[in-house]
C-alpha cells in the first residue's frame, strides 16, 4: 500500500477540502474528478458530499450542496433568495474599490486581455476583482486566446455609459498619466515573462509602461 501523500486529507478533513473545493468552482464538478485530486476513492468522496449535504440541510445553513449536471456545486440556499437579491441589488450602487478601478482600467486599455495579463501588469492576483466587474456589468467574455487558450474579456457598452463614453476612441491616452520609472518598466516585463510567457528572455527591451497598458501609446 503506498504511503498518503500531504496533500492528501484525513477521514476528518476530507468533507473541509471538499466544502473548500466546492467554494471556488463555477460550474458544478463530478465525483471522479474529486476524487482524483484529492487521492481519495470516489465512494468515500460521494459519501462525504452526501453527508454535508445532509449537514447543510439539518442546521438549515446559508449553503445548499446540489447534485446537478452530473456534478457537485454550493449554491445559496433558496430560503434566503429575498436577502441575496436585495444585497445583490443594493451592491451595485456601491463604489467600486481602488483595486476594482485599476483592474478596469488595464482591461479598458488592452482589451481584448487574459486574466493572466492583467494580473501581470498589476502584480497581484485579480480573480476576485475581475468576478466583481463581471458581476457589475462592466466587462465580459470575449472569446479565447488563441496563442494559450486563456479567456479573453472586454469592456461592455454599460462600461461606456457609466463613463459617458460614445466609443473606446473616446478613452484619453493613457501615456500621458502614468510616470517615466526605467525600474518599474524593468519589474513590469520580468513580471509578464513570468506570468504569461509570451517572450523569451531578452527577445525585445523592456517596454514603456504605457505601452502595456494603450497599445496606442508612443513609445518616445
Amino acid at each position: 500500500m503506498s504511503e498518503r501523500t500531504s496533500a492528501e486529507p484525513d477521514s476528518d478533513d476530507l468533507s473541509a477540502a471538499l466544502e473548500a473545493i466546492l467554494l471556488v468552482v463555477d460550474q458544478p464538478v463530478d465525483v471522479a474528478t474529486l476524487a482524483q485530486v484529492l487521492d481519495r476513492p470516489p465512494r468515500d468522496v460521494e459519501t462525504a458530499l452526501r453527508g454535508m449535504r445532509s449537514g447543510y440541510d439539518d442546521a438549515r445553513r446559508g449553503l445548499d450542496l446540489r447534485e446537478v449536471a452530473g456534478g457537485w456545486r454550493l449554491y445559496s440556499r433558496a430560503d434566503f433568495a429575498a436577502y441575496v437579491e436585495r444585497f445583490v441589488l443594493e451592491g451595485q450602487q456601491t463604489r467600486l474599490t481602488q483595486a476594482a478601478l485599476e483592474t478596469l482600467a488595464v482591461v479598458a486599455y488592452r482589451q481584448p486581455v487574459t486574466r493572466a495579463r492583467v494580473s501581470a501588469i498589476r502584480g497581484v492576483s485579480v480573480d476576485a476583482v475581475m468576478r466583481t466587474l463581471l458581476g457589475r456589468g462592466l466587462i465580459e467574455e470575449s472569446g479565447t486566446d488563441p496563442e494559450r487558450g486563456g479567456g479573453l474579456y472586454r469592456t461592455t457598452p454599460f462600461f461606456l455609459e457609466k463613463l459617458g463614453l460614445v466609443s473606446l476612441e473616446d478613452l484619453p491616452p493613457i501615456a500621458p498619466l502614468l510616470p517615466d520609472h526605467t525600474d518599474l518598466e524593468l519589474d513590469l516585463d520580468l513580471d509578464l515573462d513570468r506570468a504569461v510567457g509570451d517572450r523569451a528572455p531578452g527577445h525585445r527591451a523592456a517596454p514603456d509602461i504605457a505601452a502595456e497598458l494603450d497599445p496606442e501609446a508612443d513609445p518616445g
